[in-house]
């Protein structure tokens, strides 16, 4: 494993899933939010740093796995691994929420949709990172 592009690609998928989800939660997603108050805590804000840990070990845990079947085949694997991943990760996500929760169905769809994009993209930019020294 190439220790110094490994730390490197998690810092940035750390900093690229910040940026997107407050893109998709915080802007395209904020008036759904807005229209179920009673579905999110008061005191959400205050625990954000919770979010801000488990996606820093998902980030580390996401570009390890990627490292383990690297098979040097650029862009396109990135690709494949992320949405191989996006759908492991999104579809018991989106639609366990949809099961637990008293939410509508096109938010979980929406869930489903743009995280999957999410880990399309963390895969094409963790094969754009780790790759050998040309």
């Amino acid at each position: 494993m190439n220790i110094k592009r490994y730390l490197i690609a998690v810092i940035v998928i750390f900093i690229a899933f910040q940026l997107m989800d407050m893109v998709i939660h915080g802007m395209l997603l904020m008036q759904t939010y807005e229209s179920l108050p009673s579905l999110w805590r008061q005191d959400m804000m205050s625990m954000m740093w919770v979010m801000y840990l488990t996606g820093l070990a998902m980030s580390f845990l996401f570009v390890y796995i990627f490292t383990k079947g690297y098979e040097n085949n650029g862009i396109l694997e990135g690709l494949r691994f992320g949405l191989i991943i996006g759908l492991f990760m999104q579809i018991p996500a989106a639609f366990g929420q949809f099961v637990v929760y008293p939410i509508p169905f096109s938010l979980a769809i929406q869930w489903f949709i743009y995280g999957t994009i999410e880990f399309i993209i963390a895969g094409i930019i963790t094969a754009a990172i780790y790759r050998p020294k040309v």
